[in-house]
């Protein structure tokens, strides 16, 4: 086995690599073209989201038996292409699960208290105290739309805050623990004061967030996007905040992300302009933390299916 890794990755990966005797090539500034002219060479790439491995990406990988993603998920990959070609893909989705559970509930409670609208207006020289009052979280129910990792570390946080936990999961059953309670879709639309989401983005679930979905709830919620951007349509959110359907908003990924190509959305002033909504560039599952945590994951899946291929 020698593996080409294409992006910028713990060395604690190279380290237990190297420890097994299985050979690489770390070239994280390798762009998408240099990559496709050795990608030949190698029986196994690592990846984080540099670039799209695609049909053609890995065609050229001709000899590609294991690729595997320093993140969560397969967004980037085609999957059930490389699954066609026989590659075995791995990735180290519960590296980064305690990072969006703390991220995703640290941007709730700004949203619920205020916090960044009255932080802006204390240091402009406003001191606005009725304004900015907030909601507890204490008592509410928070309803989780996926209970895979990402779900079940949201849970397992949010247990010391006297909330009511319930989750929907399409794709499993049986998954009520001490944290979560199961539930179906027509009970997240009644019970949920919070809406949190923790899937992949799939053909089922792009855009899925729209103006039928937003429709049923019966409650105003508080909308937190911590799974992936491609999942909600912006502009069925805006909609329901100028209805007062939606209290709150949070985004850590948005369907277009990066500028230039972000500001020019049609629907990104309108975004910018509210303070009920909070925004961060795709960092949830980013910290110091799991940026360790994904390379060691990864690299013990790698090397322990080898070894098991020996």
């Amino acid at each position: 086995m020698s593996i080409l890794i294409v992006d910028d990755i713990h060395d604690i990966l190279l380290e237990k690599l190297q420890k097994a005797d299985i050979s690489y090539n770390y070239q994280p500034t390798i762009t998408r073209v240099g990559a496709e002219k050795i990608i030949a060479d190698y029986t196994g790439l690592v990846i984080r989201s540099k670039f799209q491995v695609d049909q053609n990406f890995i065609d050229l990988g001709s000899n590609l038996t294991l690729i595997g993603r320093a993140g969560a998920g397969m967004d980037n990959i085609d999957e059930a292409y490389a699954v066609q070609k026989g590659i075995t893909l791995l990735s180290a989705n519960a590296g980064n699960c305690d990072a969006v559970g703390e991220h995703m509930i640290g941007m709730l409670l700004s949203l619920m208290n205020n916090l960044n609208r009255a932080d802006h207006e204390v240091r402009s020289g406003y001191w606005r105290r009725e304004e900015n009052r907030g909601h507890e979280l204490m008592g509410k129910t928070v309803a989780l739309i996926g209970y895979g990792h990402n779900g079940q570390a949201m849970a397992k946080k949010l247990s010391g805050f006297g909330v009511k936990v319930i989750a929907y999961d399409k794709y499993k059953t049986g998954f009520t623990d001490q944290y979560a309670t199961e539930v179906s879709m027509e009970e997240v639309v009644r019970q949920a004061d919070v809406l949190s989401f923790h899937i992949p983005l799939t053909r089922e679930t792009k855009g899925m967030v729209d103006d039928e979905y937003l429709f049923h709830f019966r409650k105003p919620i508080f909308l937190l996007m911590g799974a992936r951007g491609g999942i909600v349509q912006v502009p069925a959110v805006l909609k329901a905040l100028d209805q007062d359907k939606i209290l709150g908003a949070a985004f850590d990924v948005l369907p277009i992300e990066k500028f230039p190509a972000l500001a020019e959305q049609d629907w990104y002033q309108n975004l910018i302009s509210r303070d009920n909504v909070i925004l961060s560039p795709h960092v949830a599952g980013w910290t110091f933390e799991s940026y360790y945590k994904l390379s060691d994951i990864l690299a013990e899946k790698i090397v322990s299916t080898l070894n098991l291929n020996l």
